[in-house]
């Protein structure tokens, strides 16, 4: 754990410019912790401190699976992180701008799919391997891979609404509805309602404009974003592996392997024992 502790630290000093957005980074929480702690806003202290763990996250996985992270990759991946938590939770930026959360999650899903791409890609680059994927399916498999942790994430949003009553899929204001439920028929026919200007609940009207969609429209608009994004990077990992590393732009995205002479752990042990 020791020598883990210094390549982590050897690692987060390797690349300048993420090191120098790392270092901004984390002073931007360390001052948002100290003022959400003395306005005693506790849960929020706690989510600083999440943040923080989860910025060193990046150089840690370097070390532990002796992997090469891009610093675009790496630096996108830090901003993500700042942009979702501290601005997103603590600002509110999710309510003071509509459209946050739908760059985050296009975003999320660009990065995942670049993070199951480059997988797939070193697998097929290890002489253990007894088959090579080619690019098409290597790109199937990143395009899936997205998807996959979007969808788990929409799960877990769906499971913190309904056990803890927060409100992470967040609303939507409707002015039309199409329901089988309101057919005086109690049959199965469709009965549309448009021009929905106000709901109201217990006789209160709530002065919301409109009809209140609870979560659905927000989660399938999360997950098509997130498609886009995932079809963006699997088309550009796919050319990536048809010519074999010749895009420029792939290259800012795809983890690849240490060699030798940077691979920080063994260089720390190996300064330990001099």
């Amino acid at each position: 754990m020791k020598h883990i502790k210094k390549a982590v630290k050897m690692e987060l000093r390797e690349h300048k410019s993420s090191f120098f957005v790392y270092l901004i980074l984390r002073l931007f929480v360390l001052i948002t912790m100290v003022l959400q702690f003395f306005n005693g806003n506790y849960e929020n202290v706690f989510l600083c401190i999440l943040t923080l763990l989860l910025l060193i996250v990046p150089s840690f996985l370097q070390v532990t699976l002796k992997v090469e992270i891009p610093s675009t990759l790496e630096v996108i991946i830090l901003i993500f992180i700042f942009a979702a938590e501290i601005l997103g939770e603590i600002q509110a930026y999710y309510i003071v701008f509509p459209f946050w959360d739908t760059v985050l999650h296009t975003l999320n899903g660009f990065l995942a799919a670049a993070i199951g791409f480059s997988l797939v890609d070193l697998l097929n680059q290890s002489d253990r391997m007894l088959f090579k994927l080619s690019p098409l399916f290597t790109a199937i498999v990143a395009f899936c891979f997205s998807m996959t942790i979007g969808v788990c994430w929409e799960f877990f949003e769906f499971g913190m609404d309904q056990i803890f009553h927060m409100d992470m899929q967040k609303d939507t204001i409707v002015h039309c509805i199409s329901t089988v439920m309101l057919d005086p028929t109690k049959g199965n026919h469709v009965k549309t309602i448009a021009g929905i200007t106000d709901v109201a609940i217990n006789g209160s009207n709530l002065g919301l404009g409109g009809y209140l969609d609870l979560g659905l429209i927000d989660t399938m608009k999360d997950l098509i974003v997130n498609f886009i994004g995932a079809v963006v990077f699997s088309v550009i990992g796919y050319f990536y592996v048809k010519n074999r590393g010749k895009g420029s732009i792939a290259k800012r995205f795809i983890p690849r392997k240490k060699t030798e002479e940077k691979d920080f752990l063994q260089m720390v042990i190996k300064d330990d024992k001099s």
